[in-house]
């Protein structure tokens, strides 16, 4: 473990590509531990770890999330959100909020809800007196949002790693993710009062009805989602595909806001996206098969529960490595990496899989958000035309808050599971 955990940090420091990073280790481990075993298993573990039918589901929702980008989606729910809640105190902060998880809730991707919130959201937040790293902070902290609520690459990935329901997780994922939209709420609440910000002009009626009718059909994609998947109508993968269907039928046929032409220039993009995705899952899957070949993930947990720590000690260690993995490397890779170490440990010591999941989405969801290296702080600079010390001034706050709610689960994952109580399931039922 120690030549491992070297090895990393130091290609990290010299800034090698991720792929790069996680083939090395991989490499010396076979070579100085295993020299035994044919090298050819390498390219095939390679393709195996990209070959699961679960892992469909990914370029499918990427591809869905890049066609709402390019059309009309995020504006409709953004002008409904308005309509409902613009007049409220701290109104025009919670329509920030509320528009990037219902977005999320729709595409699943962070960057994309940056990207199709962002400007126009930045722009009327500006005229209305908000400071710039103030609604720039809770514009990148919201859109995390979206990892957390289904569709989650996240949970998909993790689903496939650890045999977990995918279904269970996406369920599990509404309440963490809802927690945190309230509480930004809350407090765009306070700091309106607090700044004496001004409110936008109340909608009548007749204007939130049509809001309403323009935005209804958009609500479509979270009960597709997660009613199909959950009635047994079909698989996440299924969804998926039936995602992508429902995005195309909006944007072309309905809303008309893209052509049939430019669905080749999505997909082209989607394309580029997936593949960087799957050589990151392919690369992780060679180190977590390796790691498991040498019995690292029974070794550690043998040490760890000779010692008897408590669930909570586990859960806190574990959250941490994963937070701070997510804060330098892609979520996918750290998870790749750190789930068949912690995950054994953590379901010997009675932590049930969907909750161990949410905690890590919960992890990925901080390191997507928090300096240095957070993704969504980059995009926000890429988006918005801004310094990277100017973005990050405004996102303390809002990582404060998902600090505390992150800390808050940890000590009471019965607050994850609440799902099976809504729904009905056993204990032993997921």
């Amino acid at each position: 473990m120690w030549l491992i955990l070297i090895v990393l940090f130091i290609m990290l420091f010299l800034n090698f590509p991720i792929m790069i990073v996680l083939l090395v280790p991989a490499l010396l481990m076979i070579l100085f531990f295993t020299p035994n075993i044919d090298m050819a298993m390498f390219g095939q573990v390679m393709t195996s770890s990209i070959e699961s039918y679960v892992l469909l589901a990914i370029p499918m929702f990427i591809f869905a999330a890049d066609i709402l980008v390019e059309g009309k989606t995020a504006n409709r729910l953004l002008d409904f959100v308005k309509d409902m809640f613009g007049h409220i105190r701290g109104g025009t902060g919670i329509v920030a909020a509320a528009t990037s998880t219902m977005f999320g809730s729709v595409s699943g991707s962070s960057q994309a809800t940056i990207a199709a919130i962002g400007k126009p959201m930045r722009k009327r937040a500006l005229e209305y007196g908000y400071k710039d790293s103030h609604i720039t902070g809770l514009i990148i902290n919201s859109a995390g949002i979206a990892i957390l609520i289904p569709p989650s690459i996240v949970m998909i990935y993790y689903g496939m790693l650890t045999g977990t329901s995918v279904g269970d997780l996406f369920i599990a994922g509404i309440i963490p993710g809802l927690i945190i939209f309230f509480s930004f709420s809350l407090w765009e609440f306070f700091i309106a009062i607090k700044k004496d910000i001004p409110v936008e002009p109340k909608a009548s009626w007749r204007q939130r009805w049509y809001s309403f009718k323009n935005a209804i059909l958009t609500f479509g994609f979270p009960i597709l989602i997660l009613g199909g998947i959950y009635t047994g109508m079909f698989s996440p993968t299924e969804a998926a595909a039936f995602s992508v269907l429902y995005a195309a039928l909006l944007e072309l046929i309905i809303f008309r806001s893209i052509k049939l032409k430019d669905i080749y220039r999505i997909a082209m993009s989607t394309g580029v996206v997936t593949s960087i995705v799957f050589i990151l899952l392919a690369v992780g899957g060679v180190f977590s098969w390796i790691i498991s070949y040498l019995r690292v993930p029974q070794i550690l947990t043998e040490t760890v529960l000779s010692s008897n720590p408590s669930q909570l000690e586990i859960l806190f260690i574990m959250s941490l490595f994963f937070l701070v993995s997510c804060m330098f490397v892609d979520s996918l890779v750290a998870i790749a990496i750190l789930t068949p170490i912690f995950f054994p440990i953590a379901v010997t010591a009675g932590i049930h899989p969907v909750a161990i999941g949410i905690l890590i989405t919960m992890q990925a969801t901080l390191g997507t958000v928090t300096p240095p290296f957070g993704v969504n702080i980059f995009t926000a600079c890429a988006i918005f035309k801004k310094p990277y010390l100017e973005v990050v001034k405004g996102v303390i706050p809002y990582i404060i808050i998902f600090v505390v709610i992150n800390i808050l689960l940890i000590c009471f994952p019965e607050i994850i599971m609440i799902y099976q109580n809504i729904l009905g399931i056993s204990e032993g039922g997921s």
